[in-house]
């Protein structure tokens, strides 16, 4: 998301400081409340988080600590400064069974560790008041970083099929649409900021984990990258050490009404995605 966030600052002239690993760790404890202050940013935008699902399952002090307790002292700072915060949150805070997309008022239900961190880190950053913003997203997908398009194409590089969960469904989301929908959240409370409170950027239609992994792999090829066949396959027969979401589709009508935001369908993200990976220097390695 940093990375997202940074080719917009450079597109758009945007100014933003950028404070990685080495200037803050937030693991370890770092305090973000003395670096706000130092800084004093006119907002702040959280791109931190502890996103290892599975790992999370055995290292839950370390998911709450970036996932909770850090977005919790952003937010007290933030608020205490008068200055806008925007945290990204996820469809994971809830569990799946619903039979349409998800709403803001939906009663959530985390099924794993990471979902619990990141339910956490909603109520705190919420509960600090001030002019703040949750982004709940889900399936993002993009050229930097990993994430589900990139895992596809290391794959192919070294197989013909790959047996992709078909049961599973959500609104798949460019991580550029997610970073564009943190800007247009500042906008938005620069105007009012009543309009502090929880809000759900996501993609725009429908898909399965198979579904993004054809339409990948339908664009990869003509544009010299790796390609293999899709075999559709069960929840049941890709176990994990986190449960997954059956369904995470999230209803982006609320926040699309209110900001300058609309959400992508995933195919014309995935058009971005894989022209940014043919034509970068690293390829699908950036």
């Amino acid at each position: 998301m940093a990375q997202e966030l940074a080719r917009l600052a450079r597109t758009q002239q945007i100014a933003m400081v950028f404070a990685g690993r080495d200037t803050l760790d937030l693991a370890a404890g770092g305090d973000p409340g003395a670096l706000i202050a130092q800084i004093k940013p006119r907002a702040v935008i959280n791109a931190a988080a502890y996103t290892a699902v599975d790992r999370a399952e055995q290292e839950a002090a370390q998911a709450f600590q970036l996932n909770a307790h850090a977005p919790g002292q952003m937010a007290k700072a933030c608020a205490g400064l008068d200055i806008s915060f925007i945290h990204y949150s996820t469809d994971y805070v809830f569990d799946g069974l619903l039979d349409r997309p998800y709403r803001e008022d939906d009663a959530t239900g985390p099924r794993s560790v990471y979902g619990l961190s990141k339910l956490a880190g909603e109520q705190a950053v919420l509960a600090a008041g001030g002019k703040a913003i949750v982004l709940r997203t889900a399936w993002v997908v993009g050229a930097f970083g990993s994430n589900f398009v990139k895992t596809m194409l290391r794959l192919a590089a070294s197989r013909d099929e790959i047996g992709v969960v078909a049961d599973q469904f959500g609104r798949p989301t460019w991580s550029a649409s997610v970073a564009q929908a943190g800007l247009a959240a500042l906008d938005l409370l620069a105007k009012d900021p009543l309009a502090a409170g929880l809000y759900h950027a996501g993609g725009a239609d429908d898909a399965s984990w198979a579904d993004l992994a054809a339409g990948t792999f339908e664009r990869s090829g003509p544009l010299g990258l790796a390609s293999a066949r899709v075999k559709p396959i069960t929840t049941a027969d890709y176990p994990t050490p986190a449960a997954r979401p059956a369904n995470s589709r999230l209803d982006s009508s609320k926040f699309s009404s209110l900001a300058d935001w609309q959400p992508m369908a995933w195919t014309k993200a995935l058009d971005h995605i894989l022209k940014d990976i043919a034509t970068s220097p690293e390829g699908p390695d950036a």
